[in-house]
């Protein structure tokens, strides 16, 4: 059903369960999927991700970027939230803010950024982990800079292309009554789609002795309702985060340096 999108009922005689105890062995093995791979396959990106991703993008002309923005793609959430307000219930930016993500550190036309990027389109807000398309772009740089970000852009489109067609599921119109079996499934198609990416990467893993029998512990938590010394840095960090002089300097920077590797080649 997840690779094929065959109906419940497609192979009912052929291995002898029917119609409901199909669609209920598919809902208990997403959820299981979820549930023993999810924290290995839906991870935070670590510091050797970090490298690889900024080596890619690198080769691409976009010193600093992480990837792009998908932020808004979330399955089950409320429907008042949309592009922007969604961005402040995002794990990405609250883990950057609270200073738990890798560092980043790269120099684009002399001037250094500590802080990674997206890549986005015209929607989203002028923060300094953001570079945006340049609408109606005046002049030949701006043009050729506006021209390669849509084009990296469309990654995320090729991305979705590959799971639909690994997971005919996916492609579909959806067939289950409720948001969370939906979600259910396609949380497991990545989880799956990542794991054939690993595989087929030819990497080695760092962590070869992951133990996914394991039974997770629920983790103690101590409260504490003393003011720490954390606080003022966590609220440095979030306005830079949204920052909208550094996010205009990001994206010039970026246009002159695109330029330079390949544009001035072109007239």
């Amino acid at each position: 059903m997840l690779a094929y999108g065959s109906p419940a009922d497609d192979v009912d005689e052929y291995v002898r369960i029917n119609e409901s105890t199909t669609i209920e062995s598919l809902k208990r093995f997403t959820k299981t999927v979820i549930e023993v791979f999810g924290e290995q396959y839906l991870r935070q990106p670590n510091t050797n991700d970090i490298v690889r991703l900024m080596s890619v993008a690198k080769q691409r002309g976009f010193l600093g970027m992480l990837g792009i923005t998908l932020i808004h793609a979330f399955l089950g959430l409320p429907g008042s939230l949309n592009n922007i307000n969604v961005l402040d219930r995002s794990h990405v930016f609250s883990k950057l803010a609270e200073g738990c993500s890798p560092e980043v550190s790269y120099t684009i036309n002399g001037h250094e950024y500590t802080m990674g990027y997206y890549l986005a389109d015209g929607i989203y807000p002028s923060w300094c982990t953001f570079v945006k398309t340049i609408p109606s772009p005046q002049g030949n740089k701006k043009k050729f800079f506006a021209a390669q970000q849509e084009s990296a852009r469309k990654d995320v489109e090729r991305a979705f292309g590959v799971l639909q067609s690994r997971f005919a599921i996916v492609r579909g119109p959806g067939r289950m009554w409720d948001v969370e079996t939906l979600k259910y499934i396609m949380t497991s198609c990545i989880i799956l789609h990542n794991m054939i990416v690993e595989d087929e990467r030819d990497t080695i893993r760092e962590d070869v002795n992951f133990n996914y029998d394991a039974v997770a512990v629920t983790p103690t938590i101590n409260l504490s309702r003393n003011r720490t010394s954390e606080v003022m840095e966590f609220i440095q960090v979030y306005h830079q985060i949204r920052d909208k002089q550094t996010h205009v300097q990001l994206q010039n920077d970026l246009v002159e340096h695109l330029w330079e590797l390949n544009g001035k080649h072109l007239t």
